[in-house]
């Protein structure tokens, strides 16, 4: 079972649960050698299985628009992980802002999944964006 959790982006409490992960090699190299970023706008929602952190999207609000990115899951369990964390994040409050995500070309279906569509397309990267007023696409 994957719980869901969301934390602050200075709660102490991130950082006991995802800084082992986001120093790691590996997870840096999932996310293309970007590091990943927080602050006081962040919200991070964590997926947990057993406690364990299996996969994590920061979301930051910005003036118009809340912004997935620099995101990471587990490859094992990978679907079941995006489920879960996108019906976690398609649910927060927006506050009327639009809901954006930069994701990488692999995981556009799950995203799609969602209600995102593509707005801008890269190499290795899509800019995303659901309406606010969106119901999710899935359950």
């Amino acid at each position: 079972m994957i719980k869901v959790i969301q934390l602050q982006g200075t709660d102490t409490a991130l950082y006991e649960r995802v800084a082992p992960m986001v120093m790691n090699p590996k997870i840096l190299s999932y996310n293309h050698g970007y590091p990943f970023k927080t602050g006081e706008k962040f919200i991070w929602f964590i997926a947990l299985s057993d406690e364990e952190v299996i996969g994590f999207m920061p979301v930051e609000e910005k003036n118009r628009e809340w912004v997935i990115n620099n995101y990471y899951i587990s490859p094992s369990g990978e679907e079941k992980v995006f489920n879960a964390l996108l019906k976690a994040v398609c649910e927060l409050e927006t506050k009327g802002k639009d809901l954006s995500a930069v994701v990488q070309t692999i995981h556009k279906p799950y995203f799609s999944d969602w209600g995102f569509k593509s707005q801008k397309e890269w190499k290795i990267y899509l800019k995303m964006t659901r309406n606010f007023q969106d119901e999710p696409a899935k359950e």
